[in-house]
C-alpha cells in the first residue's frame, strides 16, 4: 500500500495529544520521533480532509507540519525490525512471535498487531494491563470493547477469565484479535466480532474494558451499563487528562462510581463500579 507520512514537528506534551485528535481521521499508524510524531495515511484517504483537520488543529496547538509519498514496501518488515517488547513492571511483558522469550515476569504474552491498535507501548494499553492486574477476572465474563490487538481480551483470559467477547469496527483488529488469541492459546475462551457495541450478543457482564476515545467512551456508557450486572467493574482508557471531569461525571450519570485513577504521561486510566 501507498502511504502520505506527515513528520509533525512539535513539543514532546502535544505529540502526546495529537493522537486523541487524529485517532478519528483515516490515519492508521503514528510514530514518535525525537522532533514529534509521524503520522501515516493511506494513500487512497482523502488528503483534502486530513489537511484540513491538521490546520484547524494548529489553531488549538502549536505544530508544523509537511508531508512525504512513501511508495509501497514490505511495511511489516520495516515494522519488526522497529519494535521492541514492552514490559509492564513485574506483571506482565508483551513481545511479538519474533522476539526471545522473556524472564522474570507473572505473564508473557505473543502480540503480532499487523495494523491492529494495542501493544503496551501506548499509555492507554500498559496503564490496562496493569489495571487488570487487581480486577476480579477468574471465573468472569468480560466485554473487550474497541479490542484492537486483542491484548487485553487475551490478558483477561490468561488470568481465568471464563468467556471474553472482544468486539472491533476494524475488520484488521477482528482478524488480528482471532490469530493473537490462537497464539495465546485462549482462542477457546475469547470470541471475536466485528462491529460496532449494538453487534455485542452478551449481556450480564462482569467487567467491561474499553481502550478507545473520549468521545465512543462518553456515548456509549449508558449502554455499557445496561450490559453490565449489578456491582459489575468498567475500565476505560483513551482518555487525557483535561477530559477526567467530563466523563467521570458522564459516568456517574450513567450509574457508575469511580474507584480508581491512574495517570501516565498526559493519559488516564479509570475503573469504576456500577452502583445497582
Amino acid at each position: 500500500m501507498d502511504y502520505w507520512k506527515y513528520a509533525i514537528r512539535t513539543t514532546l506534551e502535544v505529540s502526546e495529544i495529537l493522537p486523541a485528535f487524529l485517532q478519528d481521521a483515516p490515519f492508521d499508524t503514528f510514530e514518535e520521533t525525537e522532533l514529534g510524531l509521524n503520522a501515516y495515511l493511506p494513500a487512497s484517504a482523502s488528503v483534502t480532509d486530513v489537511e484540513e483537520l491538521l490546520n484547524g488543529l494548529r489553531e488549538q496547538f502549536e505544530f508544523e507540519w509537511d508531508k512525504e509519498f512513501l511508495p509501497a514496501q514490505n511495511w511489516n518488515q520495516i515494522w519488526e525490525s522497529n519494535f521492541q517488547p514492552v514490559i509492564v513492571e513485574d506483571f506482565c511483558a508483551v513481545r511479538a512471535d519474533f522476539h526471545a522469550p522473556l524472564k522474570d515476569v507473572q505473564h508473557e504474552l505473543v502480540i503480532n498487531p499487523k495494523m491492529a491498535f494495542g501493544t503496551g507501548h501506548h499509555e492507554t494499553t500498559w496503564m490496562c494491563l496493569l489495571a487488570l492486574r487487581d480486577l476480579p477476572c477468574q471465573g468472569a465474563k468480560l466485554l473487550d470493547y474497541g479490542c484492537g490487538t486483542g491484548v487485553l481480551a487475551i490478558m483477561a483470559a490468561r488470568l481465568g477469565a471464563a468467556d471474553v467477547e472482544a468486539v472491533d469496527i476494524e475488520a484488521e483488529s477482528y482478524r488480528n484479535t482471532l490469530e493473537n488469541s490462537a497464539i495465546n492459546g485462549v482462542a477457546e475462551r475469547v470470541t471475536a466480532r466485528c462491529g460496532i457495541l449494538a453487534d455485542v450478543q452478551g449481556t450480564g457482564f462482569d467487567g467491561i474494558m474499553a481502550n478507545i476515545n473520549r468521545n465512543v467512551i462518553l456515548d456509549s456508557l449508558p449502554r455499557l451499563a445496561e450490559l453490565m450486572k449489578p456491582g459489575g467493574w468498567l475500565l476505560v482508557s483513551g482518555i487525557l487528562r483535561e477530559d477526567e471531569v467530563v466523563v467521570t461525571a458522564e459516568a456517574v450519570r450513567a450509574g457508575f462510581v469511580l474507584r480508581e485513577m491512574n495517570a501516565r504521561g498526559n493519559w488516564l486510566c479509570l475503573v469504576f463500579t456500577t452502583n445497582r
